[in-house]
């Protein structure tokens, strides 16, 4: 009897440790009660929902591959203006530009030239691979917001739409990282330093407000937008001020090495660039379509009681567009999913 009565107490005691909450599920409620934290978990949640990481890496890699025509460019300028210049020839090849592959061994020899057919063909490859970076982010943007399909852009009006916004984003783009590799680079005074990271925190909110906007098959409203593009502002000067840190430390490495430096910095720039860019852009969903707080735990109906559909549509149409795909999809003679669903109902 004693050993029954013994067994029974151990397990109460198993049941009540069983019942009673663990330390993460303790977490959990209190992340869920607190408004900052249970923004960040709900924004995590959701990148991992959209399988954002993906999509930041397919612009990061149209990104990298939009370099080497921006280099052909670049070098070919540079042909122009350092034509008799023997000076500022030698004060380049002794920078870190020296480092950059192709770029670095014409330097070090002196032997650039400008080339007119080189330029046309630099500028018109930097073009096409600029609006495959526009469109690869608005196809993120799309899936970030939920947008169906039916009512994304086609090839032929995204890529024009991506074009003339990159004109506009490039300039903002290269401006704001001058600035902020001036002051993270350490050139100027204390005061030169602040200036160039505020006007390069200007000069990203401005970009990220306006690529928010435009590269979005349904634009939201402005402020819709600005918390999110505030948070990629703030993030992006910091990183171009770490990566003009980063430049100016191998500039001062072996060839070898320098070379290899730049390569991989400018891969995992590009890559923490891009992830950033897409975390803030569900900052902006989770915010509109009040998309918080989320459990840790993956659970059925995870999302809250208060939150709303995004991309511009409401339930019912999107619904109603998803069945029209589904009918145009479907093969000849044979009724929809969703309609022989429907009809196994009645």
């Amino acid at each position: 009897q004693r050993l029954h009565s013994a067994e029974l107490q151990a397990k109460r005691v198993l049941l009540a440790i069983m019942a009673a909450p663990t330390l993460v599920q303790r977490l959990d409620r209190i992340q869920m009660r607190q408004r900052p934290l249970a923004l960040l978990i709900a924004t995590v949640k959701k990148f991992a929902d959209d399988q954002a990481a993906k999509l930041a890496v397919v612009v990061a890699f149209y990104a990298f591959f939009s370099i080497f025509p921006l280099l052909l460019v670049f070098v070919t300028l540079l042909g122009y203006m350092l034509a008799g210049d023997h000076a500022l020839m030698h004060t380049l090849s002794t920078s870190v530009l020296s480092r950059f592959p192709v770029i670095g061994t014409t330097l070090r020899t002196q032997r650039l030239r400008g080339s007119a057919p080189a330029l046309v063909i630099g500028i018109v490859l930097a073009l096409w691979s600029g609006s495959a970076v526009t469109g690869a982010m608005s196809d993120a943007l799309a899936q970030i917001w939920e947008i169906p399909r039916l009512q994304r852009p086609g090839f032929l009006r995204k890529r024009l739409r991506g074009l003339a916004v990159l004109l506009g984003l490039a300039l903002l783009f290269f401006l704001a990282s001058a600035a902020s590799g001036l002051a993270g680079g350490g050139l100027g005074s204390a005061g030169v330093v602040i200036v160039g990271l505020v006007v390069s925190l200007i000069l990203n909110l401005c970009l990220f407000t306006a690529s928010f906007h435009f590269l979005c098959a349904q634009p939201e409203d402005w402020h819709a937008l600005l918390p999110g593009a505030s948070a990629a502002a703030v993030l992006w000067t910091l990183l171009q001020s770490l990566g003009g840190v980063y430049i100016a430390h191998i500039g001062h490495s072996d060839s070898a090495y320098g070379t290899f430096a730049v390569v991989l910095g400018i891969l995992t720039w590009l890559h923490l660039g891009t992830q950033m860019t897409l975390y803030c852009a569900e900052f902006n969903t989770v915010l509109a379509g009040r998309r918080w707080p989320r459990s840790l735990f993956d659970r059925p109906g995870d999302q809250p009681a208060s939150a709303r559909a995004l991309g511009g549509s409401r339930v019912g149409e999107v619904s109603e567009l998803s069945a029209q795909a589904d009918a145009s999809t479907a093969l000849p003679g044979q009724d929809s999913p969703r309609r022989s669903a429907g009809q196994e109902r009645r």
